[in-house]
């Protein structure tokens, strides 16, 4: 292991909140290795903006990691060309012409749907809007439209557990398992129709562009475990920034600022993706903390985005704030490559349409909104009162 200070950590509250701990480890130990996760974790933003694109030190080729023991060996556990290879048969799919031309309107007509069946009162956004429309999207863009909505939810959030289930637990690990077998399942549904009648979808294009089997399946895994759990966290995540800071909205409401400013100032303040992790591909150092072969460190996206090297006043939620230097989809070669989709779902779709059709949307009352995650973060409900 590096020869990282030493820093403890109580699981339960990194979970509940990691960012008062990712505070004091910028502070006094930016790299540091944290023995309840069995990982040296750099927290710092230069340090993680630079070693994220020093793949010969820092792969993303994790044999034993859990991703590709639980998923399979996609694209975002390759490195150099055969990272590329597969993200440019992707490409076609997740292109920004392609979310523009083709798949924006059909994410307009999954917000109207699901909006026209929500009922005035009191409603949990998550589960009544957001869960349904991030999961509708997703059944088009990966070509799954031979399942509900409720399946690509659980399925990603069953990988989503298994992936960052560094404690081991059994029952998470089955969880994930019947998640990527429903998956395969799916698939081997729908490959007659996908076969006969070609699209635009990620399965589409991955078996037009003659991608093995086995890496066709990772991939969509891949989408299924990112493409639903963040998108749905960041459109709750975001309404519920915005109606609790008024102020902001109607900055926003008036034009002074983006529903896309609002998006990824969120995104910044709590960031879906907190973590990636790594394996040091050969010994190094950086400054007085020395790395061995073939450890494993995380590079804390959630806390590079709060670094007060940065970002001004970095624990407040604010509209007008520059993200330039924001790391929420990434910072080097495995740049996020759904960021241009989930920008037209969140901030061209989801958002707008919202805040236009909504009479009246506030948060309720009788219940807490419930906020976890340190790998992966975000609203677990988000009560309001809606009126058309």
């Amino acid at each position: 292991m590096s020869t990282a200070p030493r820093i403890d950590i109580d699981p339960a509250a990194f979970w509940a909140d990691p960012y008062p701990m990712l505070a004091k480890m910028r502070k006094e130990a930016p790299i540091a290795f944290v023995p309840q996760l069995g990982s040296t974790l750099l927290t710092s933003r230069d340090d993680i903006s630079i070693s994220e694109k020093q793949i010969d030190v820092f792969s993303s080729h994790q044999p034993a990691g859990l991703m590709n023991r639980l998923m399979g060996h996609n694209m975002m556990r390759k490195d150099g060309e055969a990272h590329q290879v597969e993200r440019r048969a992707m490409f076609p799919t997740v292109s920004p012409k392609t979310v523009k031309a083709h798949w924006t309107a059909l994410f307009q007509a999954h917000a109207d749907r699901i909006i026209d069946a929500i009922a005035p009162g009191r409603i949990d956004f998550m589960r009544d809007f957001a869960l349904p429309f991030s999961g509708e999207c997703l059944k088009s863009i990966t070509g799954l439209t031979n399942i509900g909505f409720a399946d690509m939810d659980a399925w990603s959030q069953g990988m989503i557990e298994g992936i960052a289930n560094y404690s081991g637990d059994a029952a998470v690990e089955a969880r994930c398992h019947a998640a990527t077998s429903g998956i395969d399942a799916a698939i081997d549904d729908i490959l007659p129709v996908m076969r006969k009648h070609p699209d635009q979808s990620i399965l589409g294009v991955l078996l037009a562009s003659g991608m093995a089997m086995e890496s066709v399946r990772a991939n969509v895994k891949l989408a299924i475990s990112g493409g639903q759990n963040e998108p749905r966290k960041a459109i709750a995540g975001t309404v519920w920034a915005l109606l609790t800071h008024p102020d902001q909205l109607d900055l926003v409401r008036k034009g002074e600022v983006t529903w896309l400013q609002a998006f990824e100032e969120y995104a910044r303040w709590i960031s879906p993706i907190g973590m990636s992790p790594r394996r040091i591909a050969k010994p190094w150092s950086i400054r007085d903390v020395a790395f061995e072969t073939d450890e494993r460190v995380f590079l804390m996206f959630g806390s590079a985005n709060r670094d007060e090297k940065h970002f001004e006043r970095a624990d407040q939620f604010d509209v007008r704030r520059d993200t330039a230097k924001s790391v929420a989809f990434g910072a080097g070669p495995h740049f996020c490559a759904g960021a241009w989709a989930s920008r037209a779902m969140i901030a061209d779709v989801a958002l707008p349409i919202l805040f236009a059709r909504a009479g009246r949307l506030e948060t309720a009352d009788d219940e807490p909104v419930r906020i976890g995650g340190w790998a992966f973060r975000g609203l677990q409900n988000l009560p309001v009162r809606w009126l058309h």
